[in-house]
Order: C-alpha cells, then structure tokens, then sequence
C-alpha cells in the first residue's frame, strides 16, 4: 500500500470519525430537550399533587 492510499484511508476515517461525531452530538441535543421536557411535567405533576394533597387535608379538617 502506498503512502497516498494510506493518507485516502485516514481521510476516509477521520471523515466517518465527524460524521458519527456530529449525529451523537444531535442525539445529544435531542436528548437535552427531552430531559427539559420531562422534567417541566415533573414538576408540573408534583404541584398537582401538591394541591390535591391539601385539598384533602381541608377536607379531613372539616369533618374534625
């Protein structure tokens, strides 16, 4: 094998090297947004139960 079709053999992997680089990094991102997004209805489900939680607990007094 020749120095020049070594060099194209590199080239070839470091350019499949980025293009993998490059869809994990979108994965990522992807990723980040649907963390951001679960984590927002977490939050928004434990203020439900927040508030179920001492509507029950006004009731429980009433009938005290």
């Amino acid at each position: 094998m020749t120095t020049e079709e070594k060099l194209d053999r590199l080239t070839d992997r470091v350019d499949a090297i980025a293009q993998s680089v490059e869809l994990i990094a979108h994965a990522q991102v992807k990723n980040d947004e649907r963390m951001g997004q679960l984590m927002e209805t977490m939050t928004r489900l434990g203020n439900i139960i927040i508030a179920h939680e001492q509507r029950i607990e006004n009731l429980e007094d009433r009938r005290q």
